[in-house]
């Protein structure tokens, strides 16, 4: 089973925290388009032919800035030249100022099956501070009218927001759970070098970051949405039974995906591998007849130090049965040396040969992570 990844590198403006890529002008939406159903054609044998494609996701950027008839030639191009699954799980990413009432109505007589939903914020000023192009109540209009359409919902959310207490940070949980969506992903905030945040600050202009809060945030969030029967089943993701991320759960348990689209990146369990970050570059390439894109081929190092970051950050942690099969018995014994300072810290511990964080460490996992990898490893 594998999946596909479609980056639609278009947004109405910039948000003052992202560093991915995109561009703010729609002239080159049309060609664009174009190209990534051609490099979709290009690379129909790169998972093999039996591999089943059991997830489609439009990613960004902004996805919901593409028009229904652009939405479907993709999918359509998926099902001509890939085995898909009846039934995959068609995720769209969506601001809410694109979610109208009649745009609603024509997604959900399209393929697509899942939304994903940029709410980030219910609070204006947030919003403002973070250069969103949705209002708060275009928000809470949107999830409400999806709901009417779809099942399958999911809403994005921000904590450890400079100047966003602990009770508004409550507030937005709880205004989030009165829609009762079935999955929700929460991320801190993060000041990446090079974006508009990391100036603001540097100037003085924004307070910086509280990681202290943030923690405390994530915390808060956990414990509210588990009471309210969400499954943590992944650092920064929480579901109901059933509502899982297929797409973000594949990624996680290492199956193999493909990134179609500027930036993009692609993963066959033994090579990774990424599209040119230029959307003018990409389109060159493309109307040549040729793969803007890099590979490489992990070593055992690489495969070992990606299991271990993706699988710590999930519910079912790394399987130590798993790390003798895959990467041998001297891999195993290291991590298990790497590992017991923090057992006895009570960050980490072992549950029918599964290496878990506990809820201590959770906030700190990916820090934890980096100190189990093995380097420099032939």
């Amino acid at each position: 089973m594998a999946g596909i990844y479609i980056h639609i590198p278009f947004c109405k403006q910039a948000c003052y925290y992202c560093d991915f890529h995109f561009s703010t002008s729609l002239k080159k939406k049309k060609p664009l388009i174009n190209a990534l159903i051609k490099e979709l054609e290009l690379r129909k044998d790169e998972l093999y032919p039996s591999t089943t494609i059991e997830t489609i996701y439009f990613g960004g950027g902004t996805p919901s800035l593409l028009d229904q008839n652009e939405i479907d030639n993709v999918i359509a191009t998926v099902e001509r030249h890939y085995k898909v699954i009846q039934d995959p799980e068609i995720t769209l990413e969506a601001n809410p100022d694109d979610l109208t009432l009649e745009r609603l109505k024509e997604l959900s007589k399209s393929k697509i099956n899942r939304l994903s939903i940029g709410v980030q914020s219910f609070f204006q000023h947030d919003l403002k501070l973070m250069n969103r192009a949705h209002s708060a109540n275009e928000a809470k209009s949107a999830i409400k009218n999806a709901k009417t359409y779809f099942e399958n919902i999911s809403i994005d959310l921000i904590y450890g927001i400079p100047g966003a207490s602990n009770k508004q940070w409550k507030d937005n949980i709880n205004t989030a759970l009165d829609f009762n969506v079935p999955h929700i992903s929460s991320y801190a905030l993060t000041v990446e070098p090079k974006t508009a945040l990391a100036s603001f600050i540097k100037k003085g202009l924004v307070k910086n970051v509280d990681d202290e809060q943030a923690s405390e945030q994530f915390y808060i969030l956990k414990e509210v949405l588990e009471d309210r029967g969400f499954i943590h089943y992944e650092l920064s993701n929480f579901g109901k039974e059933g509502y899982f991320s297929q797409n973000n759960t594949a990624y996680w348990q290492g199956k193999s995906y493909l990134g179609i689209g500027p930036s993009a990146h692609s993963y066959n369990r033994q090579q990774r591998s990424w599209n040119v970050s230029n959307n003018s570059k990409y389109l060159k390439s493309l109307e040549q007849g040729q793969l803007p894109i890099e590979r490489e081929t992990l070593s055992t190092t690489d495969r070992y130090n990606e299991y271990i970051m993706t699988g710590l950050r999930t519910m079912w942690g790394v399987s130590l049965k798993k790390v003798e099969n895959d990467f041998g018995y001297q891999l195993k014994k290291y991590l298990l040396n790497q590992a017991q300072t923090f057992i006895n810290q009570h960050l980490l511990y072992i549950d029918n040969q599964h290496l878990q964080v506990t809820k201590k460490g959770q906030f700190l996992c990916d820090g934890i992570a980096s100190d189990l990898f093995k380097i420099n490893l032939s």
